[in-house]
């Protein structure tokens, strides 16, 4: 199958379960399907260059003998409960040792297929190396779950970043939706409870890019922004289609608590293929977190940059 029928059948796919969301009963794509997305990914390096790039992440349940087990999670939106999972290691058992990166041991992304409903939240792990955390859905879809973690290393070094994922199909009420992020136009300027924030800088492929996000609140600089994980801002970039992962963050020095900044936050981040980005940016004032959202399309490399990543 050559590289645009693989992914055109991928794209009727995503279609083919998004729409099924409200009508079946069932919201755990099964497991076939998510190794089938993953496998179609890196089957050709035309295809988005997957299998080109080390840096592209959360495109399958394994990595480096890691695996997430089974979401469980409500499966119609209105409906209170738990989402839960565990993470399990080459042995088959749950994964239990974690090393803590930007402040925690496990950073849980959720966002609707097509990059609407961002959500960036801290479950905790019980006991037995169950993950949970209180759940409730606004608006029904197909979702990918980011489980994002560091585990610990055997020397008590951290090895490297783990990124995994699977498919949650969510039925029920679409009134509450929102204005998805992958949108058909770049969009460089965000306006989220009161604050402007502008993108600046170009995405590259294959190099560092300086990005840098100016923040305002009634026309005036915002110089209030407070550490958030470890950081001044956060930010998560997924490739529009695949939702390919990539987890950055800014450049300096990690402040502490008091450290105020602003208005401004620069990163040095590495897209690994052209194409379409959906980025999320936290940010943090007065005790409250913030997410700004971009759609930005990165061009190829010039060559005169870095091809060293800053993920993590």
């Amino acid at each position: 199958m050559n590289a645009p029928t693989r992914l055109a059948a991928y794209a009727a796919g995503l279609a083919l379960l998004f729409g099924g969301a409200f009508a079946a009963g069932s919201f755990l794509v099964p497991e076939s399907k998510v190794d089938a997305w993953t496998e179609a990914a890196r089957a050709d390096p035309m295809d988005h260059g997957a299998s080109a790039s080390p840096s592209v992440r959360g495109l399958g349940l394994e990595q480096d003998g890691y695996r997430l087990g089974e979401v469980t999670a409500p499966g119609r939106t209105g409906e209170a409960g738990t989402l839960s999972f565990q993470v399990r290691g080459a042995d088959g058992d749950p994964l239990t040792a974690y090393t803590t990166s930007h402040d925690k041991d496990l950073h849980l992304i959720v966002v609707r297929s097509d990059g609407g409903q961002f959500r960036h939240v801290h479950p905790t792990m019980g006991a037995d190396g169950t993950w949970s955390i209180p759940w409730t859905w606004t608006t029904a879809g197909t979702y990918r779950v980011f489980a994002d973690f560091v585990p610990a290393g055997g020397d008590g070094a951290g090895a490297p970043p783990v990124t995994l994922t699977r498919a949650v199909d969510v039925v029920g009420d679409t009134a509450d939706d929102t204005a998805p992020t992958a949108a058909a136009h770049v969009s460089t300027t965000s306006r989220v409870d009161g604050f402007t924030v502008e993108l600046r800088g170009d995405l590259r492929a294959g190099q560092l890019s300086d990005l840098g996000f100016e923040i305002t609140r009634d026309g005036a600089p915002v110089r209030s922004l407070e550490p958030y994980l470890g950081a001044f801002g956060h930010l998560v970039a997924l490739r529009q289609g695949d939702l390919a992962y990539l987890h950055v963050h800014p450049e300096g020095e990690e402040p502490v608590v008091g450290d105020l900044s602003g208005p401004r936050i620069d990163f040095a981040t590495e897209a690994p293929t052209e194409g379409r980005y959906l980025l999320y940016l936290d940010f943090q004032v007065d005790g409250r977190v913030h997410t700004a959202t971009f759609v930005v399309d990165a061009a190829a490399g010039d060559g005169t940059g870095s091809t060293a990543g800053n993920e993590h």
